[in-house]
């Protein structure tokens, strides 16, 4: 019977990889010698582990089950922004302003897109520059984008999915800054800060901590100057835009009334609908991080809803205690804040990590969107700093705290034995690495956001006229209106 069991795997192997094989033409088969059947097995056992087939001496090439993966995270991750993050912010504004968090994100989506496709996924992700900043110009305008794998980053996914996933990160990244700046900015501003800020801040930080030669790649780089960690982009996405979204709504100013009248959200129920769709679309995010079905991608999986959940009971009990009454908006916030928090550590923590994650995130960021901005009287209309750029920072450097090996074996191998990461994690000293990376990494988001928004202003009007704002910027920006009743 093992024996029968044994043939029978070893024939579905067979199958599968000749299943998966690229059509050859004639020429190519006679030129080509034929692998042996011990090479073919090792190559479909790479394939089916997501390891390197470099030794089976057999080219990777996409496979469908990991493929078909990274198309419903991509989607999953589109689906974050359009309609998630587009009903959670449009919900939080008044009724007057919702249709501008609307023709946001939609603007964002294709602005970023052409920038992409241009040059924006080669900046982050080629090479040919040779440097720890920015990426290379061998994928300008997508050439030499197939459906090959870039086996720099993935043995087994086409590159043009690899390049679409990335996408939507890039996406929602500029999106999520808007929130504090909500209902007073001008939609071109926000057309030409989304431009500027994504050549100044995006795509160099995105390259120095996920290209394979990046200055914080700890992964994928032996040479990395500090060999940090971002599974899914606590720091790329989350502190980034959120740093970045605090600076611009301090020069911005506040709200027209802020402080003086009440400036409720219009729709919880759009708010929670958005938020439910976030939580969905989060699992494209950190599970679709590992780039393959693997136990990483899974582990990712668990992870990500334990967080969530913790964040989501966290939050309102935060809100019981201090004031009375748990409101539904604090389940929406403290889920989408341990969701944050989990982004950067998702693909390296167990599930204990992920419930110490969820409850940090149900109580710092509550007090950064309550106590903090009372005191410091900025005006983050929709709490991007609170959640994003808080949540993203703590969540960065505890991942450095629960990062283990036992959920991650890529945390062990020659590169981060090369670059220090290995020995930082035996000495469980990863979080001062972390700390170093998020450091040096603010200071630079910092500066680019000063001097972005401060060219923005200087070439445009920034800010909506008084009586536009009043007015409303659906209305004054767009012609239309959210709502209409009639009859």
């Amino acid at each position: 019977m093992y024996f029968l069991i044994n043939r029978s795997l070893t024939i579905l192997r067979f199958f599968l990889l000749a299943t998966c094989a690229l059509p050859l033409t004639p020429l190519q088969a006679m030129a080509m010698p034929l692998p042996s059947l011990e090479q073919r097995l090792s190559y479909v056992e790479a394939m089916l582990h997501n390891d390197d087939p470099t030794s089976t001496g057999i080219a990777p090439i996409a496979s469908p089950w990991h493929t078909g993966w990274m198309m419903v995270a991509a989607v999953l991750v589109f689906f974050m922004v359009l309609p998630g993050l587009a009903l959670f912010y449009g919900g939080l504004v008044r009724q007057k302003n919702v249709l501008s968090i609307l023709a946001m994100c939609f603007g964002i989506a294709g602005v970023v897109t052409i920038l992409w496709w241009a040059c924006g996924y080669s900046l982050v992700f080629g090479h040919n520059f040779n440097s720890p900043f920015l990426g290379g110009s061998e994928y300008f305008f997508l050439q030499g984008v197939t459906s090959l794998p870039n086996t720099s980053y993935a043995y087994w996914i086409a590159q043009n999915i690899f390049c679409i996933y990335e996408l939507a990160f890039a996406i929602i990244t500029p999106a999520l800054i808007f929130g504090a700046s909500a209902e007073r900015m001008k939609f071109l501003a926000i057309l030409l800060y989304t431009l500027l800020w994504m050549f100044s801040v995006y795509f160099p930080l995105a390259h120095m901590i996920w290209g394979n030669n990046g200055l914080f790649n700890g992964l994928l780089n032996p040479d990395a100057w500090m060999p940090a960690l971002d599974f899914a982009g606590g720091t790329v996405v989350h502190m980034s835009s959120g740093i970045s979204s605090l600076v611009l709504c301090i020069i911005l100013g506040k709200r027209l009334g802020y402080g003086k009248e009440p400036m409720m959200p219009h729709s919880l129920v759009l708010t929670v609908v958005g938020a439910g769709i976030l939580w969905i679309g989060w699992y494209g995010f950190n599970a679709g991080s590992a780039l393959a079905v693997d136990s990483v991608a899974m582990n990712a999986f668990m992870t990500t809803t334990l967080a969530a959940g913790t964040g989501c009971l966290t939050w309102p009990t935060m809100e019981f205690l201090f004031r009375g009454k748990p409101s539904v908006l604090g389940f929406c916030s403290g889920a989408v804040a341990g969701l944050v928090v989990v982004t950067p550590a998702a693909g390296f923590i167990d599930s204990t990590g992920a419930v110490s994650l969820g409850c940090v995130a149900g109580i710092i960021p509550y007090f950064a969107c309550t106590t903090f901005k009372k005191i410091f009287r900025y005006d983050d209309a929709l709490d991007s700093f609170g959640i994003h750029g808080v949540g993203g920072t703590i969540g960065a450097l505890l991942t450095g705290l629960f990062a283990t090996p036992a959920v991650n074996a890529h945390l062990i191998s020659p590169i981060t034995m090369h670059n220090g990461l290995e020995q930082a994690l035996r000495n469980k000293t990863i979080w001062l690495i972390q700390a170093k990376a998020l450091g040096i990494s603010l200071c630079y988001v910092v500066i680019a956001s000063l001097i972005v928004t401060h060219l923005v202003q200087f070439l445009m009007t920034l800010r909506a006229e008084q009586e536009d704002e009043s007015q409303g910027l659906d209305i004054s920006e767009h012609g239309e209106e959210g709502y209409t009743m009639s009859g």
